[in-house]
């Protein structure tokens, strides 16, 4: 007789408090966005009225149109965003990956504190270092450029995917490397061949995290170490049409929801990559 799988182990009344759960735990974190779609819908006449309605009535994507000529320079920020997001991600990865496959595999003296230094580094807010931040950017001559933004974000994210792609390598077994090496190959060769086909869904991880903690993050090294239209990422650009005297709401969710869109876009193609390939080449000739 087959054993009964965990999940009919449950009771009735205990399956009914998990998925009562889960219910209000994704209602509290998608009611914030459907309430923001919903409100790009409505008429501008709408959203002060009262009694308040939850469902636009007469609704249409009128302002996701109009928005294009009310954010100057809209898709331009979209842009900007893209281009800090992606090249912080690139040169994370650059240098998180030689630096957590030698955390992972050798042992030298002070590996420990190194990396507890890493950990200590993300406890700082980026609002604390602002001043020595601007002042470093200044005397690099990098102010109101892509690298004033880029250069910071960069710094704040190499530390967590150290962290997280270390722990993935880790589980990486360590006779891969012990065969590659009796086949004379190099730390450079094993890690270019045998390693990263292996790791490549960590890889994906720490490339998604960065991109988003890098999109997430723009904002204040925006605000702070750029005052240039053309290099003015998409939160900078929503938050200086924010800053009007009469704010079009509807119109300004429609603008942050076009924003985030091709975001989502590129974290939905990349996801696949998470749950293929966690052993891929391993036992591949």
């Amino acid at each position: 007789m087959s054993q009964p799988s965990m999940i009919n182990r449950y009771k009735w009344y205990e399956l009914i408090g998990i998925y009562a759960g889960i219910l209000l735990f994704l209602t509290f974190v998608l009611a914030p966005f459907v309430e923001g779609f919903l409100v790009s819908l409505k008429p501008l006449s709408q959203l002060f009225s009262s009694p308040y309605r939850f469902i636009p009535e007469n609704g249409s994507f009128a302002a996701y149109r109009t928005m294009w000529t009310s954010v100057p320079g809209f898709g331009w920020y979209i842009f900007n965003s893209f281009l800090i997001s992606g090249v912080s991600t690139i040169i994370v990865l650059i240098l998180v990956v030689p630096a957590a496959y030698a955390f992972a595999r050798f042992e030298f003296r002070g590996s420990g504190l190194l990396l507890g230094a890493f950990l200590a580094v993300n406890m700082f807010s980026g609002a604390v270092l602002l001043i020595p931040l601007f002042r470093l950017m200044r005397s690099f001559g990098v102010l109101n450029t892509y690298f004033a933004m880029i250069i910071p974000g960069v710094a704040f994210l190499i530390p967590s995917g150290i962290w997280l792609l270390r722990t993935y390598m880790m589980r990486i077994p360590k006779e891969l490397d012990e065969a590659a090496f009796v086949d004379g190959a190099s730390h450079f060769y094993t890690l270019r061949r045998v390693i990263l086909p292996i790791a490549m869904p960590g890889i994906t991880v720490v490339a998604i995290t960065t991109f988003i903690g890098s999109y997430a993050q723009q904002f204040i090294y925006a605000l702070t170490f750029n005052s240039k239209t053309e290099y003015m990422p998409l939160p900078v650009g929503l938050f200086a049409y924010f800053g009007r005297q009469e704010v079009v709401w509807n119109e300004l969710m429609a603008a942050s929801f076009v924003g985030i869109a091709p975001a989502l876009v590129v974290i939905f193609f990349l996801q696949r990559y998470l749950v293929s390939g966690l052993t891929a080449g391993a036992v591949k000739q």
